[in-house]
């Protein structure tokens, strides 16, 4: 198995294992005002990864393309650090998250979809695939699909975060 779908799925296990093992009412729980609950936040990962899949496959109807030498040493493991807050687009806001079996199965259904769309074309094709992301910029395919995995990654801080904050609330 190549290492991006072992990153993707090393840390999916991580972030099922310490859901799943959670009550509905801590699931569904905000930590406070404005403050994403467990289930939002999957929520979120679930809508990120539908909407990459579907700008990947629009960008992989596209003749291939090369980014210069730059572009393709954009960093996507920053994404995972949590120095910084950022504010996920109006399409990746989670709202009206439904319950723990629902949220989860969403997210499940997304990440194999993504899989089978790396499978399908290839890491190859996939590296001269320009995917325009909201912050990081023009990055390729390959690039996007770990940034998929480092997304998940912050958000599996923010999740054990915000579980903090409830069982000590």
């Amino acid at each position: 198995m190549p290492n991006i779908l072992k990153r993707l799925d090393a840390g999916h296990v991580r972030l099922l294992e310490r859901v799943s093992s959670l009550e509905d009412e801590i699931f569904t729980r905000s930590p406070g005002d404005s403050a994403w609950s467990v289930a939002e936040i999957v929520y979120h990962l679930s809508l990120v990864e539908e909407r990459v899949i579907k700008d990947l496959e629009k960008a992989l109807q596209q003749e291939p393309r090369q980014l210069g030498f730059l572009r393709r040493l954009v960093p996507t493991r920053i994404v995972a650090l949590r120095l910084f807050r950022v504010k996920a687009p109006k399409a990746v806001v989670p709202s009206n998250a439904a319950g723990k079996r629902e949220t989860v199965k969403a997210l499940n259904d997304a990440r194999s979809k993504l899989k089978s769309l790396y499978e399908k074309h290839g890491e190859g094709r996939l590296a001269q695939t320009v995917f325009k992301h909201p912050f990081l910029g023009e990055i390729t395919g390959v690039s996007t699909i770990s940034f998929v995995a480092y997304h998940e990654q912050r958000h599996y801080k923010q999740i054990c975060e915000v579980i903090k904050k409830l069982n000590n609330a």
